[in-house]
Protein backbone atom coordinates (compact mmCIF):
# COMPACT_ATOMS: atom_id res chain seq x y z
CA UNK A 1 0.00 0.00 0.00
CA UNK A 2 2.74 2.40 0.75
CA UNK A 3 4.77 1.67 -2.49
CA UNK A 4 1.43 2.62 -4.15
CA UNK A 5 1.72 5.81 -2.83
CA UNK A 6 4.78 6.41 -3.25
CA UNK A 7 4.33 5.48 -7.26
CA UNK A 8 1.05 7.78 -7.12
CA UNK A 9 3.05 10.89 -5.45
CA UNK A 10 6.15 10.34 -7.96
CA UNK A 11 3.56 10.06 -11.14
CA UNK A 12 1.59 13.07 -9.81
CA UNK A 13 4.94 15.21 -9.60
CA UNK A 14 6.17 14.21 -12.99
CA UNK A 15 2.82 15.32 -14.48
CA UNK A 16 2.74 18.62 -12.87
CA UNK A 17 6.87 19.09 -13.98
CA UNK A 18 6.37 17.76 -17.71
CA UNK A 19 3.43 20.52 -17.64
CA UNK A 20 6.02 23.06 -16.36
CA UNK A 21 7.95 22.08 -19.06
CA UNK A 22 5.72 21.95 -21.56
CA UNK A 23 4.75 25.66 -20.82
CA UNK A 24 8.20 26.76 -20.34
CA UNK A 25 8.73 25.27 -23.94
CA UNK A 26 6.26 27.04 -25.41
CA UNK A 27 7.89 31.03 -24.61
CA UNK A 28 10.74 30.15 -27.25
CA UNK A 29 11.72 31.72 -30.39
CA UNK A 30 11.05 30.24 -33.80
CA UNK A 31 13.39 27.69 -34.99
CA UNK A 32 13.55 30.36 -37.86
CA UNK A 33 11.87 32.80 -39.45
CA UNK A 34 12.47 34.90 -42.88
CA UNK A 35 10.70 38.23 -44.02
CA UNK A 36 11.51 41.34 -45.84
CA UNK A 37 11.32 44.75 -43.95
CA UNK A 38 11.52 48.33 -44.94
CA UNK A 39 11.95 52.06 -43.28
CA UNK A 40 12.38 55.30 -44.29
CA UNK A 41 16.14 54.29 -44.97
CA UNK A 42 16.15 50.81 -46.87
CA UNK A 43 15.22 47.93 -47.96
CA UNK A 44 16.34 44.43 -46.12
CA UNK A 45 15.67 40.62 -46.16
CA UNK A 46 16.29 38.82 -43.27
CA UNK A 47 16.18 35.39 -41.14
CA UNK A 48 16.90 34.25 -37.79
CA UNK A 49 17.44 31.70 -36.49
CA UNK A 50 17.26 29.49 -32.55
CA UNK A 51 20.48 29.34 -30.33
CA UNK A 52 18.73 28.91 -27.48
CA UNK A 53 14.91 29.54 -26.17
CA UNK A 54 15.59 33.21 -25.80
CA UNK A 55 18.40 33.81 -28.40
CA UNK A 56 17.98 34.08 -32.28
CA UNK A 57 20.88 35.05 -34.75
CA UNK A 58 19.29 37.45 -37.01
CA UNK A 59 21.61 37.37 -40.55
CA UNK A 60 20.39 40.45 -42.55
CA UNK A 61 21.28 41.87 -46.41
CA UNK A 62 19.91 44.98 -48.15
CA UNK A 63 20.26 48.39 -48.73
CA UNK A 64 20.96 51.67 -46.20
CA UNK A 65 20.26 54.51 -47.47
CA UNK A 66 21.01 58.16 -47.21
CA UNK A 67 19.70 62.04 -48.47
CA UNK A 68 22.16 65.09 -48.81
CA UNK A 69 21.41 68.70 -49.43
CA UNK A 70 22.98 72.45 -49.65
CA UNK A 71 23.96 75.49 -51.55
CA UNK A 72 27.07 73.54 -52.48
CA UNK A 73 24.72 71.01 -54.29
CA UNK A 74 22.86 71.95 -57.61
CA UNK A 75 19.95 69.10 -56.64
CA UNK A 76 18.77 67.00 -53.02
CA UNK A 77 21.06 63.96 -53.47
CA UNK A 78 20.28 60.11 -52.03
CA UNK A 79 21.90 56.76 -51.80
CA UNK A 80 21.09 53.47 -51.20
CA UNK A 81 24.37 50.83 -50.60
CA UNK A 82 24.55 47.26 -49.74
CA UNK A 83 24.72 46.22 -46.23
CA UNK A 84 25.50 43.20 -44.33
CA UNK A 85 24.22 42.14 -40.90
CA UNK A 86 24.69 40.00 -38.49
CA UNK A 87 23.20 40.43 -34.98
CA UNK A 88 22.56 38.16 -32.12
CA UNK A 89 19.27 38.80 -30.29
CA UNK A 90 18.24 38.33 -26.93
CA UNK A 91 14.45 38.10 -26.58
CA UNK A 92 13.82 38.83 -23.23
CA UNK A 93 10.43 39.34 -22.24
CA UNK A 94 8.93 36.14 -23.94
CA UNK A 95 7.98 33.59 -20.66
CA UNK A 96 6.36 37.47 -19.24
CA UNK A 97 4.23 37.94 -22.63
CA UNK A 98 3.28 34.22 -22.62
CA UNK A 99 1.93 34.31 -19.17
CA UNK A 100 -0.08 37.43 -19.93
CA UNK A 101 -1.89 35.76 -22.68
CA UNK A 102 0.50 37.66 -25.08
CA UNK A 103 1.86 36.30 -28.62
CA UNK A 104 5.32 35.71 -29.35
CA UNK A 105 4.98 34.04 -33.03
CA UNK A 106 7.54 35.68 -35.31
CA UNK A 107 9.84 36.56 -32.43
CA UNK A 108 7.38 38.89 -30.95
CA UNK A 109 8.94 40.27 -28.08
CA UNK A 110 11.51 42.85 -26.60
CA UNK A 111 15.08 42.19 -26.79
CA UNK A 112 18.61 43.27 -26.28
CA UNK A 113 21.03 42.90 -29.76
CA UNK A 114 24.45 43.83 -30.76
CA UNK A 115 23.99 44.61 -34.55
CA UNK A 116 27.20 44.26 -36.62
CA UNK A 117 26.56 45.99 -40.00
CA UNK A 118 29.19 45.66 -42.63
CA UNK A 119 28.72 48.15 -45.81
CA UNK A 120 30.88 46.86 -48.66
CA UNK A 121 32.30 49.73 -50.92
CA UNK A 122 30.59 47.13 -54.08
CA UNK A 123 28.24 49.72 -55.61
CA UNK A 124 26.46 52.87 -54.92
CA UNK A 125 22.98 53.52 -56.22
CA UNK A 126 22.63 56.88 -56.36
CA UNK A 127 20.86 60.47 -58.43
CA UNK A 128 24.43 61.64 -58.89
CA UNK A 129 27.29 59.80 -60.68
CA UNK A 130 30.28 58.40 -59.27
CA UNK A 131 29.20 58.56 -55.55
CA UNK A 132 31.01 55.83 -53.87
CA UNK A 133 31.17 54.80 -49.79
CA UNK A 134 34.22 53.67 -47.96
CA UNK A 135 33.84 50.24 -46.30
CA UNK A 136 32.80 50.45 -43.02
CA UNK A 137 31.97 48.42 -40.10
CA UNK A 138 29.95 48.91 -37.03
CA UNK A 139 29.03 47.14 -33.33
CA UNK A 140 25.97 49.07 -32.06
CA UNK A 141 24.51 47.28 -28.93
CA UNK A 142 20.88 47.48 -29.58
CA UNK A 143 17.57 47.70 -27.30
CA UNK A 144 14.05 47.18 -29.65
CA UNK A 145 10.78 45.61 -29.89
CA UNK A 146 9.07 43.49 -32.38
CA UNK A 147 5.52 43.01 -32.77
CA UNK A 148 2.67 41.05 -35.36
CA UNK A 149 -0.11 42.51 -36.65
CA UNK A 150 -1.77 39.83 -38.11
CA UNK A 151 0.18 36.51 -39.16
CA UNK A 152 2.63 37.98 -41.41
CA UNK A 153 2.88 41.38 -41.04
CA UNK A 154 5.12 42.98 -38.20
CA UNK A 155 6.38 46.39 -37.21
CA UNK A 156 10.04 46.89 -35.68
CA UNK A 157 11.37 49.63 -33.50
CA UNK A 158 15.47 50.31 -32.13
CA UNK A 159 17.38 52.62 -30.61
CA UNK A 160 21.30 52.07 -29.74
CA UNK A 161 24.22 53.97 -29.81
CA UNK A 162 27.80 52.22 -30.65
CA UNK A 163 31.07 52.03 -32.53
CA UNK A 164 31.63 52.34 -36.78
CA UNK A 165 34.80 52.25 -38.16
CA UNK A 166 35.44 53.54 -41.60
CA UNK A 167 37.89 52.34 -43.74
CA UNK A 168 38.83 55.92 -45.91
CA UNK A 169 42.39 54.64 -46.87
CA UNK A 170 40.41 52.53 -49.46
CA UNK A 171 39.07 55.29 -51.13
CA UNK A 172 42.02 57.75 -51.11
CA UNK A 173 41.75 59.62 -47.78
CA UNK A 174 45.23 59.90 -45.80
CA UNK A 175 43.63 58.04 -42.21
CA UNK A 176 41.06 55.80 -41.79
CA UNK A 177 38.65 57.06 -38.73
CA UNK A 178 36.59 55.44 -36.21
CA UNK A 179 33.68 57.27 -34.88
CA UNK A 180 30.25 57.03 -32.50
CA UNK A 181 27.37 56.10 -34.07
CA UNK A 182 23.66 55.80 -33.82
CA UNK A 183 20.99 52.87 -34.69
CA UNK A 184 17.28 54.29 -35.07
CA UNK A 185 15.25 52.41 -36.94
CA UNK A 186 11.39 52.06 -37.27
CA UNK A 187 10.65 49.49 -39.98
CA UNK A 188 7.33 47.47 -41.53
CA UNK A 189 7.83 44.18 -42.36
CA UNK A 190 6.41 41.18 -43.83
CA UNK A 191 6.81 37.53 -42.35
CA UNK A 192 6.68 34.20 -44.65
Amino acid sequence: MKTNKVVKSILMVAVCFSTFLAKAQEASVEETTYGIQTGLLGIWAHREEKLTNQIALREEIGFDGGFWSGSFYPKNGFLLTPVITLEPRWYYNLNKRVRKGRNIDGNSGNYLSLKTSYHPNWFVISNYDNVEIADQISFVPTWGIRRNVGKHFTYETGIGIGYQYIFAKSVGYQKNEGQTTVNLNLRLGYRF
